[in-house]
């Protein structure tokens, strides 16, 4: 809708986790250094947790793209499923299912384990939103990782998941896995300095040149409504974009911001000399624009 305007290739601030846009802010890079090292290093589990919005599953597919030839992966996007569903799901991604005979996952599972060590390739399972795991399922993971020799691990398993997977893990039915963890690592919001460079990546990314097009105030406010959550950033971007579009201005000011977190129903922290009803009125106004450059978008 406003790719044109800006000269961009494509939405900047799209939800779609596109590792062209992977921003290597410290504590995303410092996550995908600890996979590959963990990985490199053969240390068989691995956790990454963050709260929702944080970019576990941006940060997976770079995980993904960064592993060249030498490693088999298989990646189960959604393991909200049973313990044998989970298995079979893992034989799928493995090119293997035709080798199952009625139950014997694990024997399939180990004998391409096995073949894959001989060609001298590690084997990496990821499972992403690992905390929607039944207890069940959690425990064939646990299964799986004792395919080993005698000499090192036949799979290394990456557990995403947001905080609620601690929880789980915690539980006593299922302590043996919790100790298995070699790595674990926590995803941090942006912080206050990373937003500017944060904007700017994306719409470079999406192909802009020009100046800079999101103000000084904008990003204040940016960072005090989204507190460094980069979706919550994409969000609010994406809609103030469309309304500097809409009302024929170039540039993203705060109004436009404040706009789109009252479109998105987020609070929006009011300053000192901007509480008159004028202003609100302004905002107000403004995200009724936004409402109307979405319906007119839809029927185009």
């Amino acid at each position: 809708m406003y790719q044109q305007y800006y000269g961009l290739s494509e939405k900047p601030f799209s939800l779609t986790p596109d590792t062209d846009f992977f921003y290597q802010s410290f504590t995303h890079q410092e996550a995908l250094n600890v996979l590959m090292v963990a990985i490199k290093s053969g240390d068989g589990f691995i956790k990454v947790t963050g709260e929702v919005g944080t970019g576990k599953t941006l940060l997976c597919r770079k995980l993904l793209d960064a592993l060249d030839t030498q490693y088999n992966t298989v990646y189960i996007p959604n393991p909200y499923m049973s313990c044998n569903a989970l298995l079979a799901a893992v034989l799928a991604e493995m090119g293997i299912a035709e080798k199952l005979d009625k139950e014997n996952y694990l024997a399939c599972i180990n004998d391409y384990l096995i073949e894959s060590a001989r060609q001298s390739k590690t084997t990496v399972i990821i499972l992403d939103e690992a905390q929607s795991l039944p207890e069940e399922s959690l425990e064939a993971i646990r299964l799986l990782s004792n395919l080993e020799t005698e000499k090192k691990k036949l799979v290394q398993i990456i557990l995403f998941g947001q905080p609620e997977l601690d929880e789980k893990l915690a539980k006593s039915s299922i302590r043996q896995l919790q100790q298995r963890i070699m790595h674990a690592y926590r995803l941090k919001p942006l912080n206050r300095s990373s937003i500017r460079c944060y904007i700017q990546h994306r719409i470079r990314s999406a192909g802009y040149i020009g100046p800079e097009l999101f103000d000084r105030q904008a990003h204040k406010l940016l960072f005090k409504i989204s507190q460094g959550v980069p979706r919550v950033i994409n969000v609010l971007c994406n809609k103030a974009m469309m309304l500097s579009y809409a009302s024929g201005e170039f540039h993203v000011h705060r109004k436009h911001i404040a706009a789109a977190a009252l479109d998105s129903k987020v609070s929006v922290p009011v300053q000192s000399g901007r509480q008159g009803p004028h202003y609100r009125f302004q905002i107000t106004m403004m995200s009724l624009l936004l409402v109307a450059v979405v319906v007119v978008g839809s029927y185009q």
